[in-house]
């Protein structure tokens, strides 16, 4: 019997011993099949706070401060009557909807579920105030209602604007951040005084060298933004900034400047760059001689190189454009038809249009008379990159047989070549609007001297149209016109570069009119 005991408790720890081997095998396999499963107190909690940092900081007041990062700042505090998304599509923000009576006036009905960070209620005297203040106010939305004649609060949620002429797509000038009347009352409009927003965030506390963002409790979704606090650093200059990034205590930074990676280096970050707002083209004199010849301004865009320009001049730090639109606007995509560098193609159109290449340059019998290919080509001499590109595409079209008369022009004159015509060539450049209007291309006295019924057509319709579908086709077709055509030979944008720490999720989408979309998904 007693050897039996022992037999039966032998049996027993032998069973227990495998029960104990197969539960650890099974947590093993577990274990390998979950890597990222580890106990709580191992895992790390979510930060919750934004480091951002800005350089000659002048006013936290939006409609103040010309420092661009600061009105990046602003967009989260403050919000517009119309917002744009990341691919520059106009939306609804404080503004429930818009509607055009006429060519001149303009009734927009607010959202009544809108309030300040203090509690008092958005209404229409809000707009009112803002408009008006921007109208008397040294500010960079000056612009933006520079055309407003009247400005009416019919009532609290509806008002009504008045336009001194047409704007086309005047619309897209509501983006201008809106401020509190109740707040400002008798206060005066300085740059000390913080005010008040409708955004996301709140500003809760100034410091000596730093402001601090705290949730507005008063923001309908804040229960959905992931970050409790946003600490903007004020650096003395950009150098400081860029160190201060570089050592991790600020985590994004957004710049056009083009050097940027050598202030901050090439590792330990993200970054994101998108085509900027500078756009550089050249515009061709369609009523000259030589250029009313649509052949001669093909050969021409066939013949420069823009990738070469982009390269030798910009060091890469530029992106090559093919029309004003194609910096990612929704209402444009790009088309199939080039206007790329080709030059057999230059060639053999010059030669089906009757010219012939001899002793180096591109000749035609006119008349009885040789005839050459030599144009007069403008750029301003006060700006040195412009003139090494100009003389860049000098360098080319003359290798190609076309001759250039490179004209150096001050400031003075080149607004005088502007405003009489008297060229074949201009080198241009110009800041793009928020807005899809392409008046400076196809409207009325436009750089080209450029007439054409059919784009006159486009760009009456247009201005009227709200079916999204039509404005692509529309524009898809005035696309095809700048290529085919050739009154314009778009060169590039200039870079906008959003850089940010490798640790900070959700940033997806930006470009160089806000940094901080889907900001309520961003974390570390």
């Amino acid at each position: 019997m007693k050897s039996n005991y022992f037999k039966y408790i032998f049996i027993i720890f032998a069973i227990a011993i495998m029960i104990f081997a197969i539960v650890k095998i099974k947590r093993d396999e577990q274990s390998k099949q979950n890597p990222t499963q580890e106990k709580n107190e191992e895992v790390e909690p979510i930060i919750t706070e934004l480091k951002l940092g800005v350089a000659a900081f002048d006013s936290i007041n939006p409609i103040l401060s010309k420092n661009k990062n600061i009105q990046d700042v602003s967009k989260i505090i403050f919000e517009p009557l119309m917002a744009l998304s990341s691919n520059y599509k106009l939306e609804n923000c404080l503004a429930k909807e818009w509607a055009k009576q006429n060519d001149t006036t303009y009734i927009i009905k607010l959202r009544d579920d809108k309030k300040w960070s203090d509690g008092q209620k958005f209404t229409s005297e809000d707009v009112k105030f803002t408009i008006e203040k921007l109208k008397s106010s040294d500010t960079i939305y000056l612009s933006n209602v520079q055309n407003i004649d009247t400005v009416e609060a019919i009532d609290e949620t509806t008002v009504r604007i008045t336009l001194n002429q047409e704007v086309p797509f005047f619309e897209y000038n509501l983006t201008f951040p809106i401020l509190s009347s109740n707040y400002y009352n008798d206060k005066e409009f300085i740059p000390d005084i913080v005010p008040i927003g409708t955004g996301m965030y709140k500003v809760s506390e100034v410091l000596e060298s730093s402001l601090i963002l705290s949730k507005n409790e008063y923001y309908q979704q804040k229960d959905d933004l992931k970050l409790d606090k946003i600490t903007v650093t004020i650096y003395s200059n950009i150098g400081e900034l860029y160190n201060s990034f570089k050592m991790g205590n600020v985590d994004l930074i957004s710049t056009q400047n083009s050097n940027l990676k050598e202030y901050i280096g090439t590792i330990g970050y993200l970054s994101k760059e998108i085509k900027g707002r500078e756009h550089d083209f050249l515009a061709f004199n369609t009523q000259s001689n030589l250029l009313s010849q649509v052949n001669i301004r093909k050969a021409i865009a066939y013949s420069i190189d823009k990738s070469n320009i982009v390269s030798s001049i910009y060091s890469d730090n530029y992106y090559v454009s093919s029309f004003p639109l194609d910096y990612g606007n929704w209402i444009y995509q790009e088309q199939d038809v080039s206007s790329g560098y080709n030059i057999e193609q230059a060639k053999q159109i010059l030669i089906d249009d009757g010219w012939s290449y001899k002793n180096k340059y591109w000749q035609k019998i006119v008349n009885y008379r040789k005839q050459n290919i030599y144009l007069n080509f403008v750029v301003k001499s006060s700006d040195a990159q412009k003139v090494l590109v100009a003389e860049n595409i000098k360098t080319q079209l003359e290798n190609q047989g076309i001759k250039i008369n490179l004209i150096k022009a001050s400031d003075v004159q080149y607004e005088n070549y502007l405003k009489n015509k008297n060229y074949d060539m201009i080198l241009c450049s110009i800041n793009l609007s928020i807005s899809p209007d392409l008046s400076t291309f196809f409207g009325g006295n436009n750089l080209a001297n450029y007439l054409n019924d059919e784009v006159t057509n486009i760009m009456n319709e247009i201005k009227n149209l709200n079916d999204e579908d039509k404005l692509k086709q529309n524009y898809k077709r005035l696309g095809e016109i700048y290529k085919t055509e050739m009154p314009y030979l778009s060169l590039y944008n200039n870079k906008y570069t959003v850089a940010y720490n490798s640790t900070l999720a959700g940033v997806k989408d930006v470009n160089w009119f806000y940094q901080f979309y889907n900001i309520n998904d961003w974390h570390k």
